[in-house]
C-alpha cells in the first residue's frame, strides 16, 4: 500500500491505542467510500459535505472516524446498531451515497494467504493490508433519507417528556394519543431507575 495508507494506519493506531485487523478494514473501507462519493478532503474543504453511518461499535469505527473526521459530537457520524461490519458514506452536496460491507469470505482468504501465521488476528492484519478491494468489500450505491433534524447544527426542536420531565431534542420523542414521551418512558429504555437522582438528593439537603 502507499504512504498515505501507512500514515492513516499510524494515525488510527495512535487514536485507537493499537493496530489491529479492524483498523485496517476501517481505513480501507473509508478510503473506498470517500472515493466513490467524490470526497477528496474530508477533514478540510469537504468537511461539511459528508456524513457517515456506521453499523458496528468495533475497532473499525474508530478508524472510520479517524480517516473521515466525522464524529457523533459533530453529528456527522451516525450509529445504527446493526452489528455488521459496514458503513455508508454520504455526500450531502451531490446526495451520492455508497454502503461498504466487509465480505465474510475475506476471513478465509486471509487464512489461506498466511497459513503459517498461527494467530488468526495477526494473519488477518497482514492479509487485509494487501488483499484487493474486491476481495475485501462489497460496495453498493444506496439512497439515504436524512431528515433536517439529523443534520449538523443547533437543535431544531426541544420538547419536555410529560412522564419524567426530561427534555428531548431533534424529534427523538414519542407521541402517543397526544402525549409527548421520551423513548425511555415509552418503554424503550436501556436503564432501570433504582432511586431518585443522586444530584437531586445532594441539592435537596
Amino acid at each position: 500500500m502507499d504512504e498515505e495508507f501507512e500514515f492513516l494506519l499510524e494515525e488510527c493506531a495512535r487514536v485507537h491505542g493499537h493496530l489491529c485487523a479492524g483498523q485496517v478494514l476501517g481505513v480501507r473501507m473509508s478510503l473506498i467510500g470517500l472515493r466513490y462519493i467524490g470526497i477528496g478532503d474530508p477533514k478540510g474543504a469537504d468537511r461539511k459535505k459528508i456524513i457517515v453511518i456506521v453499523e458496528m461499535d468495533r475497532c473499525a469505527t474508530d478508524a472510520v472516524q479517524s480517516v473521515t473526521g466525522c464524529s457523533l459530537g459533530r453529528r456527522t457520524m451516525k450509529f445504527m446498531d446493526f452489528g455488521k461490519m459496514a458503513a455508508t458514506f454520504v455526500n450531502l452536496e451531490t446526495e451520492r451515497a455508497v454502503r461498504v460491507l466487509a465480505r465474510e469470505e475475506s476471513r478465509q482468504m486471509a487464512k489461506a494467504l498466511f497459513p503459517h501465521v498461527k494467530n488468526r488476528h495477526a494473519g488477518q492484519l497482514q492479509a487485509y493490508r494487501i488483499m484487493g478491494d474486491e476481495d475485501l468489500f462489497e460496495v453498493t450505491p444506496v439512497e439515504v433519507q436524512l431528515r433536517p433534524e439529523d443534520m449538523p447544527g443547533r437543535p431544531l426542536t426541544r420538547v419536555r417528556c410529560e412522564a419524567c420531565g426530561e427534555h428531548v431534542q431533534d424529534g427523538r420523542e414519542v407521541r402517543r394519543q397526544g402525549v409527548v414521551l421520551c423513548k425511555a418512558c415509552s418503554g424503550n429504555s436501556y436503564y432501570k431507575m433504582e432511586k431518585a437522582s443522586l444530584c437531586g438528593e445532594r441539592y435537596a439537603k
